[in-house]
């Protein structure tokens, strides 16, 4: 995402440390449980995060004692950078990266490559810790096997890896090594007060009083706009609840998940799971450093989650990024934070960088069959922030890795915000192919196509590239933040600019934001940092805005809503609870309340009404009228609604509550 902009000011948000990898096979736990279920036991997930691993202290925080014989000064950058993650003289691909030195303690040995009937007598043997015990588990895609070590390896030592690799009749033996990591636990600031529910700025409900979604005022709508899919919002700032959010075109809600106080949510989109459309968001805490400690959640089109996963290597999950493969594996972002010398751009011995990594996971075990880093890569003086004044508390986030979308060519697109850049890399050894923009761009960046502390770049069908670039922060770079297309050339080793679509206010966000390609070749923007969400046409036209609360809050630094990415889809959800009814007294009548949280079929209601509770009879029927339908009936003892689908067929009923 870029830094996520600040609840109370800051210019991001309090990492947690990372986990037992002996439990990989239980980090995605497939529980049909209900949301609501989550969501009781929610608040007891953050007092854990805050209460765990995550430590707080006056200027600094403490470390682990480095072991004997261990660095003093610890190292991350390996003598080389951008070597291949695959062995000499064979087809495995592995990783930590050889000869790298950011290994968590509690990482996997994923080998990719071939059928883990293949590989044979793994050993992984610690230069502090001697020979871990551990098991070989294969991948469900039958491609390789993580060795998964019992217990955690030391830090900042060098783990020598053996093993064998069976092909045909032949046994040939593979070796590397790498080195362990010095994890810095990540500054806890404690959290601070709700924003207060703003007058005018939320909505509620009689039908459904637990609900308070932040306003979504449209400004600027066109019949062709309001035809189309809903939009999938996830405020995690400003008024009103924070969490999930589904809207119409015409601003009205859908369906919302609101989190409990201190969660937060981002990047709620439509995927495919298993060959069925699924809700994919993250939550969990965002640090002062605006990155995410959480899982990604997946629910089914009842709203039930079916998955919470894990990062793997005993991290938590970062909240960029989320993708479900169609080799049933997930990529997802992870933001390490660790000890390391700078002193070789400029920066303190004694320092601390954040090391962004992605994970490939394998969705049917939680075992981890990849993982890039930027520093084994990238160097560190492609960063545009300063690593002055960097420590445990802030350390230098010189990469911030917001996107990875992988091609059909073989390659992976990632965007870096901190160095302006765009990378290719080979899918398979993980090397950097072509750098785009930035320091030193490896292509001629054309006039128009700079980009600047860019996110969401996507490779489009036809092979360009979208991005949402924010345009620097400040904004040196150009005047507004823009959806840009541009189309790269690695033959001319060039990059153009194709087309570009801007606010017409103009609108400038340091942070954040997205751009879709919609199937009728219209383009939605989610502009991040300020929380408005538009639609193009091809011809750059704008013909549909609209935006969650922007007034400035008193007494919580002019802190207006946010919602990471904003997207457009066309979704269908039938909720496994009931509809939702309330009824009140109005003069000699009754007004009754009728809604149905994340129920998309619903085209009409119909009252049913008695003198008790066995002996209901139809009142009066109304259409559906945005999330919630008041309809006015003659007074009975007794009510209930139903709701009926377009053909006029019962699908729910609510309970039966006093007239």
């Amino acid at each position: 995402m870029s830094q996520v902009p600040p609840r109370r000011g800051s210019d991001a948000r309090p990492s947690a440390g990372r986990r037992d990898p002996a439990r990989a096979r239980r980090r995605i736990r497939r529980e049909p449980r209900r949301l609501r279920r989550w969501l009781l036991g929610a608040s007891v997930l953050v007092v854990g995060w805050t209460l765990g691993p995550l430590v707080a202290v006056g200027s600094r925080i403490a470390r682990e004692p480095v072991p004997e014989g261990g660095q003093q000064t610890a190292r991350c950058v390996p003598a080389q950078l951008n070597v291949s993650a695959q062995l000499a003289g064979t087809n495995l691909v592995v990783s930590p990266l050889p000869n790298s030195y950011d290994a968590s303690p509690h990482t996997q040995i994923s080998i990719l490559g071939a059928p883990a009937a293949d590989i044979s007598n793994v050993t992984a043997t610690g230069s502090f810790t001697g020979e871990h015990a551990g098991q070989l588990i294969a991948y469900s895609q039958g491609d390789g096997a993580s060795f998964v070590p019992e217990q955690a390896f030391a830090q900042g030592e060098t783990v020598q890896v053996h093993g064998e690799l069976h092909t045909g009749r032949a046994i040939k033996d593979f070796g590397y090594q790498f080195t362990v990591d010095y994890p810095d636990p990540i500054y806890y600031q404690g959290p601070g007060s709700k924003v207060a529910l703003t007058a005018g700025a939320y909505q509620s409900f009689h039908s459904a009083p637990q609900l308070h979604p932040p306003d979504v005022e449209v400004t600027h709508s066109t019949p062709e706009a309001e035809a189309e899919g809903d939009i999938f919002t996830a405020p995690y700032a400003g008024p009103g609840q924070m969490g999930p959010m589904i809207t119409e075109p015409n601003g009205q809600l859908v369906w919302m998940y609101p989190e409990p106080e201190n969660v937060f949510s981002t990047n709620l989109q439509v995927q495919s799971l298993y060959g069925e459309k699924v809700l994919t968001w993250w939550q969990g805490y965002i640090p002062q450093n605006g990155f995410g400690i959480g899982e990604e959640v997946v629910a089914n089109s009842s709203y039930q989650a079916i998955m919470h996963i894990d990062a793997g290597n005993g991290d938590k999950a970062d909240l960029h990024v989320f993708s479900i493969e169609p080799n049933n594996a997930a990529v997802l972002t992870v933001f390490n934070t660790i000890h390391c010398d700078l002193s070789a751009v400029g920066g303190p011995a004694d320092g601390d960088v954040t090391d962004t990594a992605f994970q490939e996971l394998d969705l049917k075990t939680g075992l981890v069959r990849r993982e890039w880093t930027p520093i084994d890569h990238v160097s560190l003086s492609a960063s545009y922030p300063s690593d002055d004044h960097v420590s445990a508390e802030w350390p230098w986030d010189y990469f911030h890795l917001n996107t990875v979308d992988e091609r059909s060519d073989g390659t992976t697109l990632l965007s870096a915000r901190n160095t302006s850049q765009l990378y290719l890399i080979d899918s398979q050894t993980g090397q950097v192919t072509a750098s785009i923009g930035g320091k030193k761009s490896s292509v001629t960046v054309e006039p128009g196509a700079e980009t600047a502390y860019q996110h969401d770049a996507t490779t489009l069908p036809n092979g360009d590239i979208s991005i949402f670039d924010n345009g620097g922060s400040p904004f040196t770079s150009h005047s507004q933040s823009r959806a840009l297309v541009i189309e790269l050339n690695l033959h001319s080793n060039t990059d153009t600019k194709v087309a570009e679509f801007v606010h017409p206010r103009p609108l400038q966000a340091s942070s954040q934001g997205s751009v879709q390609l919609l199937p009728n070749g219209n383009w939605f923007v989610g502009w991040g940092g300020e929380p408005y969400f538009s639609e193009f046409n091809a011809a750059g036209e704008m013909i549909y805005d609209a935006h969650l609360p922007v007034e400035i809050i008193p007494n919580h630094n002019n802190e207006h809503a946010n919602s990471y990415r904003a997207y457009q889809f066309e979704w269908s959800g039938t909720p496994t609870s009931p509809p939702a009814i309330a009824a009140e007294t109005q003069g000699h009548g009754l007004t009754v309340y009728a809604s149905w949280n994340g129920a998309t079929e619903v085209a009409s209601w119909e009252v049913l009404g008695g003198a008790s509770q066995e002996h209901l009879s139809p009142l009066s029927s109304a259409a559906k009228s945005g999330f919630e339908t008041a309809i006015t009936v003659p007074s009975e003892a007794y009510v209930e609604v139903e709701a009926l689908d377009s053909a006029g067929a019962a699908i729910g009923h609510s309970a039966i509550v006093a007239g």
